[in-house]
This record gives structure tokens, C-alpha cells and sequence, in this order.
């Protein structure tokens, strides 16, 4: 601050990551977004949290603090899917864990408040945004308030925030009230009464509980007469919507406020928490999303529909401004994990249409397809190429939340806008979704024809199911884009639990699986699918489990490490997991219930059928298996899954063969893994 001349911030971002100034990081984002609009802007990075010294580092901000945990949510951060302890966070300086709390808004947001009582704060980021709602949390196992109530913040920006927080600083700056603040989109915020001039509607009556009708949009045909408020002469006051005419009916709908069940209601009712999530998932399309209220005790949390997404000439924008691309002098030599892993990768878009239950990217960034410019991709590769240090020719990633949805699109936008569909690709491929991933092999081959670069490949999770859509993409991705191994996520490979992931089945995996292996052969060479896959996911049975073994087996697959279903905030499968009710479909209580694995038993058993070559796992599978009435898979033929016989001695503490390490006619270890000294080489799961 000495070196620029400046005697104070007018903003000041506290995070609990590590400053990397890179695009990949959020606060970094941000910051530069704000500093390109004239702002000065300090970042306090991973602060002592115990009093709120640190806090004023940099003074009193002249217009606001802005907080975030960073880039993951702190408690999943912090700690397994087993609820143990990590000892390492890749955002910190030298893996080093504990410098972050727990729920690290909260505490973040109390200690700025007891350093500037006057400031006021804005929480944002992935922890903020997927906690804005009442939702259930893993760790505490109980249903929380809105993280706005708790952390007594002035303001919430979920999801992509450029556009929301450039709007909200200029007005702050200019002297309003961040009280009188509440037209932004992707905002949320505390009201103590509502409004009484604006239309509502509770959720309950759109999507009715209680009782299951086959109606497959709830918003285009309802069964029940809904109430609903209208404008009046300043009060409130209630009509039946079919006293009005189909018009102003349809009109007063569409623009009504929903309002969900109360922060008290969800804890006391699973079925309602149920239903709240439906709802609050089938309003995230930017185009027809609706505000939420949500009743907190006597005050109201209300949530202003999602942000519009980013032109591509604004992305580009957003991804160009004078980034380093490297972390903070500050740390020194100190190595940062999550940096070298994206250290030379680009992202080419955002958001997601896959709508997998477990996973939040479209509760947080949408899933209309964000996409930059095929020139603004390539000059970040030549950036990199001339200003990256320690880059020695090989791009680790041209990807995002996904590999191959860059430039895909509705091909009808007023399509697009009325549509409620949770994924654009389950249960099948959307007619109206362009599937053509020709765009997306051109900025391949332009990219690995750039000077000095020597090779590009892709890391990201890819879609296989779009994939097979255009068979040149999937060539040119295998042909020259594929280090030895290429990761996918089947997820399973049951009918129940995939299709409460809302994940394709294994046709499609197979189809893919023949291409890969005939576009290898082709360009002759030794390559590997990595297939992943979920233990306990809700909807999972023992049995589904155990035919997942099976099929493992049978495909020569032996895994070193797998994931265990992790029930992260305002997810569809979390609110599975905690109800054991179906939110993917109307919801009631005598609609479909969900059986979910909980307890640490039961989940270490659905691990267990994942590594079912692992001998200290044989008992507790020879136990279910008993169970299951499926004792012919113990024995020791090729046909049964565990021996009758527990080993002796050191051989009981082995792992077994290492994951995608095949042994059904292929080497068993491929020419591209380096193998560890005295052992099989490695490869590390999720």
C-alpha cells in the first residue's frame, strides 16, 4: 500500500486460501475484477482466526469487507467422507492443514465485524453460496440456518459474481445503502418483514405435497388451486388463481415469489426439507427462476433469481485481466498443491447441463454453458508458454467443470429460457441440446499447433455420453490428446443407484470404451480408461454394490483408492441422503423412498465391495455375502469375488493390484506409470 501511494482499501477480501494470483482462483477473480473498475483492493489470506487482529492487516475498508472460505468448503476441506480428520490442504503453503476454521464464513464474517463494527460484509464463494438456504449439513447431522443468519452478514453473491459485484461496489461507492440493496441478481439477504406489494405464492401449491400426480412440468399444469397474493391497495390479499382469467392467471404465476417451507418446518419435517429442494433446484434456470423467501424465525431469508450468464466477450474479459499466474512472493519457495496442479492448464468455460445429483456445479455456476473465445484460449496458452516459469512444453488441461461442453448450446434460446429440465442430457439427450464437439476439436488442433507447445492434454472430467455424440472428437482426444490413462466416472454400474445420480448406464460406457480402444490401437498406443466410481451413494443397496464388484472383476479392475459418497450442501443426492425421499420427482409422503447407506459400518462395507481385493476387507464381505445369500462368490476359483481363507501375515496388509492395472490379456504394468521402488506402480483414485 506504502509502494502505490494509497492510505486505505476500499475493499478487502479475507479468504482462507493461499494468494494465487490466477484465474483459477476465485479471490484472485475477483479482485482483479474490481481493481480493473478503479477499485484498491487488499486480500487478507488465511488470517489468524482466534481474535481479529489480523482483520485490520490493512485497515478499515473504505466501502466493505468481502468474504469467503475459498476455493472449497471449508469442512470438506477439512475433513473426509468418514468424517476423519485431514491433515493437509492443497491450498496452503506446503500442504500444511488447520489454517482455516471450520464453517471458516462464519468465523471469518464474526471477526471482521468485531475489527470495523460499521463495515459492512459480503459473503461469497462456493462455502456462502451452496449454504444460502436452510440446508442439511454432513457434520453436525442436522439441518442449519441460512449461513446469512449465523454469519450476520449484509449481503450473499452465489455463483459467478463478476457482474454482481461490480453493480454492488458502484453502488456503494456512490453512496446507497448496501441495506437497500435488493434488485441484483445472484444475491441473498436478511429481511425482517416482507414486502406486501409483490405477488406470492407458497411452493406447496405449485409443487403439491402429499400426493403424487403424473404431470411431468409442475409449473404448466397444476392439479390443485393454488393461492396466491396479489397487488392490492398496499395489503396483501389472497385469490384463488382461478378466479382470475388464464392470463393474468398464468401472468400472476410466473411472476409470483415463491415462498418455501420455514427454516423451522425442514427441521421438523424430512418431507418438506424434500420438497424445498426440488423446488429450489427447479428454479435455477436464470431465464425463468423465480426469487425464494424462506422463513427464518421472525425473519426472512430471500434469494433473487440466479445471475445471466457471461457473454463470451466478457468471459474473455474476465480471464485477460493482468494476472501473474503465480502465488504471492510472500510464500517463497513454499509449494501450494492446488497451484501446480492447474499451474499450466487453462479453463475454456463454465457451467455444467449434466446435472449429476451429488455434485453442486449447477447450483453454483448454472448450467448454461459459459464459453471464452477461441482466440482468448490460445493467446492464455502462448501467455503461458512465454511468462509461466518452470513451463517445459505440455498443457495439463484445455477443460472446466467438464471437458467437452465448450460452445454447447440450446438451439433454441426462448427454449432454453422457459426450461425447468434439471439436466440437459438424463434420462436422455435433449432434442433440442447441439451436441456437435466439432468447434472444440478445431481449438484442439489449433492449440497443439502453437509454437513451443508440445503437447495438450485433457484432464477434466469428460462426458462420454456426449462424447460418443461426435466420433472426431473422440479421436482427436485419444490420438493426442490422452497421457497413457484417461479418467472418466461411470459412477456405477447399477440401474438404481445411476439413476438417482442421474448418470447414463453402461451402454454408453461400452460404446465409448470400444472407441477409445480402436482409435489407440489406430495411433498405436498403449493406453488405459480410468474408470471411477461412488460407494453409498443414496438409492445404493449392499446387493447393487456387490454386482459392482462383480463387474470389476470380470473387467480385470483393482482400485487403490476410492470415493465414498460425501453429502455436501443444497445437493439433490444430500437431500436423498438425509430424507431417504426422492427430490428428483414430486415429492410426498407416500412417494418413492430412498434407501441411502449411513452409519459407518454400512458406508465401510459399500468401500469394501470397491476394494474387494483388499484381504482387510474379506471379512466384512464374507459377512455380507452370507447375508446376501451369495456364499458361491467365496472360494478361490477365478469365478468367486473373496477366498474362504483369511492370509497370514504380511500379505493380509497388501492392497492388491493397483487401480485400471488390467490383467485380461493386457500388460500389467502399462509402459507410462513409473513404478515405486519394491512395489506395482500406483495410480491414485478421486
Amino acid at each position: 500500500m506504502d509502494a502505490l501511494g494509497w492510505d486505505s482499501c476500499d475493499i478487502i477480501i479475507v479468504t482462507g486460501d493461499a494468494y494465487v494470483d490466477h484465474p483459477s482462483f476465485g479471490m484472485a477473480v475477483i479482485g482483479r475484477t474490481l481493481e480493473a473498475q478503479g477499485y484498491r483492493v487488499g486480500i487478507i489470506d488465511q488470517p489468524t482466526w482466534q481474535d481479529a487482529s489480523d482483520f485490520k492487516r490493512l485497515g478499515k475498508p473504505n466501502l466493505y469487507f468481502g468474504v469467503a472460505a475459498g476455493n472449497m468448503d471449508s469442512m470438506i476441506n477439512r475433513y473426509t467422507a468418514d468424517k476423519k480428520l485431514r491433515h493437509d490442504d492443497a491450498y496452503t503453503p506446503n500442504n500444511e492443514g488447520g489454517k482455516r476454521p471450520d464453517r471458516a464464513t462464519l468465523v471469518y464474517a464474526q471477526r471482521c465485524r468485531e475489527a470495523y463494527k460499521d463495515v459492512p460484509i459480503i459473503l461469497g464463494g462456493i462455502e456462502a453460496s451452496l449454504r444460502r438456504l436452510a440446508h442439511y449439513d454432513y457434520w453436525s447431522e442436522k439441518v442449519r440456518r441460512s449461513v446469512l443468519i449465523d454469519a450476520k452478514a449484509d449481503l450473499l453473491i452465489y455463483g459467478n459474481a463478476e457482474r454482481a459485484i461490480v453493480d454492488i461496489t458502484h453502488r456503494i461507492a456512490r453512496g446507497e445503502a448496501v441495506e437497500d440493496i435488493r434488485n441484483v441478481r445472484g444475491t441473498a439477504f436478511v429481511l425482517n418483514k416482507l414486502p406486501n406489494d409483490i405477488a406470492y405464492i407458497d411452493s406447496r401449491d405449485v409443487d403439491k405435497v402429499g400426493r403424487v400426480d403424473p404431470i411431468a412440468n409442475p409449473y404448466e399444469a397444476m392439479d390443485s388451486n393454488p393461492s396466491i397474493a396479489v397487488d392490492g391497495d398496499g395489503d396483501t390479499s389472497v385469490v384463488n388463481v382461478f378466479d382470475l382469467d388464464k392470463a393474468a392467471a398464468a401472468k400472476a404465476v410466473k411472476n409470483a415469489i415463491i415462498v418455501l417451507p420455514s427454516f423451522e418446518e425442514v427441521v421438523e419435517d424430512k418431507v418438506q426439507y424434500a420438497h424445498t429442494s426440488r423446488v429450489f433446484h427447479l428454479e435455477t434456470n436464470p431465464g425463468n427462476a423465480r426469487s425464494l423467501v424462506q422463513k427464518h424465525g421472525q425473519r426472512f431469508v430471500w434469494q433473487n433469481p440466479p445471475p445471466l450468464p457471461l457473454e463470451t466477450d466478457e468471459l474473455d474479459s474476465v480471464f485477460e485481466l493482468p494476472y501473474q499466474r503465480i502465488p504471492h512472493p510472500k510464500y517463497g519457495d513454499a509449494r501450494i498443491p492446488a497451484y501446480e496442479m492447474i499451474r499450466f492448464s487453462v479453463n475454456i468455460m463454465r457451467g455444467c447441463f449434466g446435472g449429476c445429483s451429488f455434485c453442486s456445479i449447477t447450483e453454483h455456476e448454472g448450467r448454461i454453458i459459459q464459453s471464452r473465445s477461441e482466440d482468448s484460449i490460445l493467446r492464455e496458452i502462448e501467455n503461458i508458454r512465454d511468462k509461466t516459469p518452470g513451463f517445459t512444453g505440455t498443457i495439463s488441461d484445455l477443460g472446466g467443470p467438464t471437458a467437452n461442453m465448450w460452445r454447447l448450446a440450446c438451439k433454441s434460446k426462448e427454449i432454453e429460457e422457459s426450461c425447468r429440465r434439471p439436466a440437459c442430457i438424463y434420462p436422455t439427450i435433449c432434442k433440442n441440446l447441439n451436441t456437435d464437439q466439432t468447434p472444440l476439436v478445431n481449438l484442439y488442433r489449433k492449440a497443439r499447433d502453437i509454437g513451443g507447445v508440445k503437447r495438450i492434454l485433457i484432464a477434466s472430467g469428460l462426458r462420454y455420453d456426449l462424447a460418443v455424440e461426435t466420433p472426431e472428437y473422440v479421436e482427436e482426444l485419444v490420438k493426442h490428446h490422452v497421457g497413457g490413462y484417461l479418467k472418466i466416472a461411470p459412477e456405477h454400474t447399477e440401474d438404481g443407484p445411476l439413476s438417482k445420480m442421474m448418470k447414463p448406464g453402461m451402454g454408453t460406457y461400452d460404446r465409448f470404451k470400444a472407441m477409445f480402444e480402436k482409435f489407440s490401437k489406430e495411433a498405436g498406443k498403449e493406453q488405459y480408461l480410468i474408470p471411477y466410481f461412488i460407494a453409498a451413494h443414496p438409492g445404493t443397496s449392499d446387493e447393487d454394490m456387490m454386482n459392482l464388484a462383480l463387474w470389476l472383476k470380470r473387467n480385470g479392475f483393482r482400485a487403490d483408492q476410492v470415493q465414498t459418497f460425501y453429502p455436501s450442501p443444497m445437493a439433490n443426492a444430500t437431500a436423498m441422503y438425509y430424507t431417504e425421499k426422492n427430490p428428483l420427482g414430486r415429492v410426498s409422503r407416500s412417494s418413492e423412498d430412498v434407501f441411502t447407506a449411513k452409519g459407518l459400518k454400512a458406508r465401510r462395507l459399500h468401500k469394501a465391495f470397491l476394494r474387494y481385493h483388499d484381504p482387510e476387507n474379506w471379512p466384512l464381505l464374507r459377512e455380507a455375502l452370507k447375508r446376501l445369500g451369495r456364499t458361491d462368490l467365496i472360494g478361490n476359483g477365478k469365478k468367486h469375488l473373496i477366498p474362504r481363507e483369511q492370509p497370514r501375515g504380511a500379505f493380509a496388509k497388501q492392497g492388491g493390484m493397483p487401480f485400471a492395472t488390467q490383467h485380461n490379456g493386457l500388460p500389467k504394468t502399462p509402459r507410462h506409470m513409473p513404478k515405486k521402488r519394491g512395489g506395482k506402480p500406483k495410480i491414485r483414485g478421486r
